[in-house]
């Protein structure tokens, strides 16, 4: 709590407001502010006091954030996230337990990632300061690294496996439905640095080749995002590897989650489909439904869209489905072509601005060719060779459709090159037709209907929408991530996992309170939520200071969530 207190020097009395709590069990000022003497107080005022009905604070106070911390506080409270990392790793000594130094990482994640060193500063700017017993001094980089050395990956995966069950039996989590997918993300480690395994060159999915990457494959529900699984692969491994990787530790999980569910259904995307996985799939309890490349069943591509019926009146306006029965993968499956009206608006827009990119360089090229055959050249100059010319133009048509839909030739004449081209308007007609705005799910769900089917692929979307708040700079982003050895990554995605899992638990239970708002608009208006501790003159001449505090003034928005998520509990007073 705040309070005034009153130190002797040489015989002059002087007040200070402060803040005391206990840090390993011994009571210690965590924020002190000088304010002089009575008389310098008084002095300060004296000229504004008649004028006032109400006191003005005689200092700046001090601002604290409130709003998205206790809420996150709050959730790790309730799903007991310090006592269950304690659990498995056993607190060493004095000092903060390892389940505190990660609760500080994890909330620290959500709502303004920083790296280790910069984490006291902004712990000392919150209400964790009175909340967790625990000083800012202690909070150093090398703290942190002291306590995660501890964590192992086997520790990770009972801390998870615990943590979720709570979760689950907590929020009666719907496991009816669960997405699988992975991704990737660039660093910033060194190429030369070989302490870790885990970063590896390969294909960014963010369009960063030249750095390395370290992958990430999630389980989350269709319920709100909330993870129920993760693992940190190398970058470079192909995503059905992984998948493999993972069916034994996915079914595990699953059998200790879904006990009493009676159906179950994974969802994945094509990019994990392998023979292995799919037989894997099969051997459990579970159901599937994935998606197939297109470009391998072009007998399905080839169906008439009269024999497509409209998916309106299921809730899928602009999606018509064909239905049929194939082999795939050593077994038969319930397949769905599907055609999408947007989709197919989406994919044309998107082909018909590359194939103006390559028509627009087509003509440049030509142009600067004809200049070349204007003798006499430049001195010191000769033009482009054969073999140049040719590579630039394969280079074009290397994107996606583009060698079907351009017929380019380099030759030579008068010692420089010549190209012509052609655009194939029939080839164009033809891709539309058969391949724009179609998917192709299957199933073992044989019992489905073809919008249940649609429905369960489409929440894919879950999984794509949690990789993309972990991208995002501002909250739960997985970046910066100034860690270079395999364990401490380890450690560092599981505390982005952590944060997303509280994230997601909090805005369910928002949305169940009808208060539906995005991640990103909801850490935003939480974050504006902040306590104020003032400091006014003496209610009398010779009366001492008085230390207030009030909470910022919120917009009703705020309001409604400060009083949904009841957070005046953790407000001074």
């Amino acid at each position: 709590m705040a309070s005034l207190t009153r130190k002797k020097i040489r015989g002059h009395t002087y007040y200070y407001a402060r803040e005391c709590k206990r840090v390993d069990g011994k009571p210690k000022i965590v924020w002190q502010k000088y304010l002089g003497k009575l008389e310098d107080i008084i002095a300060a005022v004296s000229n504004k006091q008649e004028a006032r009905s109400v006191p003005h604070p005689l200092t700046e106070g001090l601002v604290t954030e409130l709003g998205a911390v206790a809420a996150m506080y709050d959730l790790a409270s309730r799903l007991d996230l310090v006592g269950t990392i304690d659990r498995h790793v056993p607190k060493r000594g004095k000092g903060p337990s390892v389940g505190t130094y990660l609760l500080v990482a994890t909330i620290n994640r959500c709502i303004d990632p920083r790296s280790k060193a910069g984490v006291g500063d902004w712990f000392d700017g919150t209400v964790l300061r009175r909340l967790l017993d625990i000083d800012k001094r202690q909070l150093t980089s090398q703290r942190f690294w002291d306590n995660m050395d501890r964590i192992s990956e086997r520790a990770i995966d009972d801390i998870e496996e615990e943590l979720i069950a709570r979760v689950v039996k907590e929020f009666d989590i719907d496991l009816s439905h669960l997405i699988f997918d992975g991704t990737n993300f660039f660093t910033f480690i060194d190429s030369f640095n070989e302490r870790s395994s885990l970063a590896q060159r390969g294909k960014s999915k963010e369009g960063r080749a030249s750095l390395r990457i370290v992958g990430l494959a999630l389980l989350v529900t269709a319920d709100s995002n909330v993870p129920l699984l993760h693992h940190t692969y190398p970058g470079n491994q192909p995503d059905a590897k992984t998948f493999a990787s993972l069916t034994g530790k996915l079914v595990s999980r699953c059998k200790r989650l879904v006990d009493g569910v009676e159906h179950v259904t994974i969802v994945f995307d094509k990019g994990n489909n392998a023979d292995y996985n799919l037989a894997a799939v099969d051997a459990t309890p579970y159901h599937f439904v994935g998606s197939l490349t297109p470009t391998h069943h072009r007998d399905l591509l080839a169906v008439p869209r009269q024999e497509f019926r409209s998916l309106a009146d299921d809730g899928l306006p602009g999606v018509w489905a064909y239905r049929t029965h194939k082999k795939v993968f050593d077994r038969k499956r319930t397949l769905v072509v599907t055609f999408n009206e947007s989709l197919f608006i989406a994919q044309s827009k998107t082909l018909l601005r590359e194939i103006g990119k390559r028509q627009q360089r087509f003509r440049e090229i030509v142009e600067q060719m004809r200049k070349w055959r204007k003798r006499p050249w430049p001195p010191g100059l000769s033009p482009p060779k054969v073999a140049t010319t040719r590579k630039k133009v394969e280079g074009l048509l290397k994107a996606k459709h583009m060698k079907e839909l351009f017929v380019a030739t380099v030759s030579e004449r008068d010692a420089v090159p010549v190209l012509t081209y052609r655009f194939k308007h029939k080839a164009w007609a033809e891709l539309q037709d058969r391949l724009l705005g179609k998917s192709i799910l299957f199933t073992d769900n044989d019992q489905w209907s073809d919008a249940q089917i649609v429905h369960a692929y489409r929440a894919q979307y879950h999984v794509e929408g949690a990789f993309r708040e972990m991208k995002d700079p501002h909250h739960i982003a997985l970046r910066p991530q100034y860690h270079w050895t395999d364990q401490k990554i380890r450690v560092h995605v599981f505390t982005c996992v952590l944060a997303l899992t509280l994230m997601s638990l909090l805005r369910r239970e928002l949305a169940m309170k009808n208060i539906d708002l995005s991640m990103k608009q909801l850490m935003e208006h939480l974050c504006g939520i902040r306590e104020m501790m003032m400091v006014f003159p003496p209610d009398s001449e010779r009366g001492a200071p008085v230390v207030r505090t009030s909470i910022s003034s919120m917009s009703k928005t705020q309001r409604d969530l400060f009083d949904a998520l009841d957070l005046q509990r953790f407000a001074r007073g």
